[in-house]
């Protein structure tokens, strides 16, 4: 990804001329050293390095990307003891007398700095999110959904909205434009396991089917078309500027007060999408926060908005428009990936027959993990395994039926609304939402078991999962993730009858300091017998097999 000088530093600085708001206060708060101005190699360090990366872009010889800037992900600023600001994903320190542009005057105070020994400093404000500490409320029969800590706007329980705006451009149009009669009944029709490209059939079937009914997906479609050219639309600025374009067009046709199921104030979720010949450098399906409060809609706010060139290519042929926005769905109701970015030779993150699941490769249904946190469970089929008690024996069922279940193994003291590290256990199978995978996904039948790391981070601004792909703690995904297979290769790694996973098996161990699966668990799982739609599975504390 390209650094956006004239995008990101200037919306860094009329945030600081406009004055940011307060930092948040914390009982773990403090401000961090974390470089200088002007340190574009990022070794904390200015010297004649430095001075020659941005000799060479201001040459246009070699452009400076993100690369060259500190990754803070939207967290504060403050430089040289300066009140702070909250700055975007990357802060750009190339910029270091602060005008908003990165020219020759920047590279004069970057030799004076280094000659006079006077970098100014950087500094990040950082909080430790402290995860409250009650239960999570039940919701009818099902589980609270522990998904409901971090920073997102479409519900994962009860009724939630989308709004779809089917838009094309003066010069770029759809090679087939569905009514939107035909575009809601894609996108929101009852379920209909006749339909050729079940379980792909509407958005709404498959999460139907994955929650067991505790999420109602519903929502309507309109059609827009701008006079202006798709090359006036880059990157999310583009995006953005379409997306309010359309909606100030069809205000008067929407009453946008329809679509917050949550009644939090904004729109579930807001989704574009463009004709497919567009480019995928704007157009790559995505989800993303749309981060400004000042376009308000009937007094609705914009949350997550999704925008993509997956459109519906024929009445018969909408698989990728259903998968894409199922995916993409799951990110705004607070999923992140599970894939790994930055890895193009092999950016799965779970993989071999017991790797399939929608947030990785959008080869089929969520997994027990997803549903954990989306609280996609009744009450009495989450089951926890008690290491005092020696041996324990469950049931797990069909995970792609209204009975399925899990287990979960807990590292030390279970946290009680899930945010901490454990193993899940659950049984898989090729039917509903895994009937139809992609060509390039080989899914197997049978127990898979996760390590899960699903603890929370705060910025200062909002609040995640820490360790989701491409945060800075997962130590380049060789460290802490959220979620990782167990015996995780690219071959048949789902277990049946008569297996047993020890210590002997790759990942089947607790992190250390170091974020390294290296800590036996000290526990074995023995896969009993498959009976029907159901297995037996056994957990045994070594310890009390030993003495």
């Amino acid at each position: 990804m390209k650094i956006r000088f004239r995008g990101t530093i200037p919306l860094l600085f009329s945030a600081l001329l406009a004055g940011s708001a307060a930092i948040p206060l914390s009982a773990s708060a403090e401000w961090k050293h974390i470089g200088y101005m002007g340190d574009l190699n990022n070794d904390q360090e200015l010297n004649v390095a430095d001075l020659v990366i941005m000799k060479r872009h201001l040459l246009g010889i070699e452009p400076m990307t993100d690369s060259n800037s500190y990754h803070v992900q939207n967290s504060y600023i403050g430089i040289n003891g300066a009140d702070g600001f909250q700055a975007g994903e990357y802060f750009v320190t190339a910029d270091i007398n602060q005008d908003g542009a990165v020219d020759i005057f920047d590279f004069v105070e970057l030799r004076k700095a280094i000659v006079n020994d006077s970098a100014l400093w950087v500094w990040q404000w950082e909080t430790e999110y402290i995860v409250p500490d009650d239960p999570i409320e039940e919701n009818g029969e099902f589980i609270g959904a522990s998904v409901n800590d971090v920073y997102k706007f479409m519900p994962s329980q009860g009724n939630g909205k989308m709004l779809i705006i089917y838009a094309d451009f003066a010069d770029c149009k759809f090679s087939y434009l569905p009514t939107t009669d035909e575009i809601e009944k894609i996108a929101f029709g009852e379920e209909n396991s006749d339909n050729k490209l079940y379980p792909w059939e509407s958005i709404s079937a498959f999460f139907k089917r994955s929650s067991k009914g505790a999420l109602d997906l519903t929502g309507k479609a309109y059609h827009y078309s701008t006079g202006n050219s798709v090359n006036n639309y880059y990157q999310v600025k583009g995006q953005k500027a379409l997306m309010t374009e359309a909606c100030k067009a069809l205000d008067s046709k929407i009453n946008f007060s329809e679509f917050d199921g949550n009644n939090d104030g904004y729109i579930d979720t807001l989704v574009l999408i463009v004709p497919g010949q567009t480019s995928n450098d704007t157009w790559w399906p995505a989800s993303v926060q749309f981060a400004n409060d000042n376009y308000v809609y009937d007094g609705m706010k914009i949350g997550h908005m999704i925008t993509g060139n997956c459109q519906i290519n024929s009445s018969v042929d909408y698989r990728d428009f259903v998968s894409t926005l199922t995916h993409e769905t799951g990110h705004c109701m607070g999923l992140p990936d599970y894939y790994r970015y930055d890895k193009n030779s092999d950016a799965d993150g779970l993989h071999g027959t017991a790797g399939s699941e929608l947030m990785d490769d959008t080869g089929g249904d969520l997994s027990c993990v997803s549903k954990l946190h989306l609280g996609w469970y009744k009450t009495d089929q989450v089951q926890v395994y008690d290491s005092s008690s020696g041996t324990q024996s469950f049931i797990l069922y069909n995970a792609q039926t209204s009975k399925g279940n899990t287990i979960i193994i807990p590292c030390g003291d279970l946290d009680s609304r899930y945010h901490s590290e454990y193993m899940m256990i659950e049984y898989t199978t090729k039917q509903a939402n895994n009937s139809s995978p992609p060509w390039y996904v080989s899914m197997g039948e049978g127990i898979r078991v996760y390590h899960v790391d699903a603890s929370l981070y705060n910025n200062g601004w909002w609040t995640s999962f820490r360790y989701a792909s491409g945060s800075e703690f997962t130590d380049n995904y060789e460290g802490r993730r959220f979620i990782r297979l167990i015996d995780d290769k690219k071959s048949d790694n789902i277990y049946k009858t008569g297996a047993v996973i020890d210590g002997n098996i790759s990942g089947f161990h607790w992190y250390d300091s170091n974020g390294r699966q290296t800590i036996d668990t000290g526990l074995t799982i023995e896969i009993g017998e498959k009976n029907n739609d159901s297995y037996t599975v056994t957990i045994k504390n070594n310890a009390f097999a030993n003495n």
